[in-house]
C-alpha cells in the first residue's frame, strides 16, 4: 500500500477530512513539515491495537528468553503458584 503524505498545514487546515482518511483506510497519516516526515496520525483503534500487539510481541519476546536462559517450571507448579498467590490475596 502507497504512504499517505500530508504536509502540516493540512493538518490544520482539514483535519476532519485526515481523521477519515485515518479510519476509512486503517493506515497513518505521515505529516511533512518542510518536506520532511515530522509526525504520524493513525486512528485511535489502530493506534490501541498497535499498542497491544507491541506489548504482547514484549511479554513473548521475555517468554523466550526465560526459555533460552531456563528459566522455566513445569506447568503445573506454575498454576499452583499463581492459585495459592490469588488465594492469599483474597484473604487480605
Amino acid at each position: 500500500m502507497e504512504k499517505i503524505i500530508r504536509p502540516s498545514a493540512d493538518l490544520r487546515n482539514h483535519y476532519s477530512e485526515i481523521s477519515k482518511q485515518c479510519k476509512e483506510t486503517r493506515e497513518a497519516v505521515i505529516i511533512t513539515v518542510n518536506g520532511r516526515g515530522d509526525t504520524v496520525v493513525l486512528g485511535l483503534q489502530d493506534y490501541y491495537q498497535l499498542k497491544s500487539e507491541l506489548e504482547l510481541l514484549k511479554t513473548l519476546a521475555e517468554a523466550d528468553e526465560d526459555v533460552k536462559s531456563g528459566r522455566v517450571a513445569p506447568m503445573k507448579d506454575s498454576f499452583d503458584e499463581l492459585r495459592a498467590s490469588l488465594l492469599g490475596s483474597k484473604n487480605v
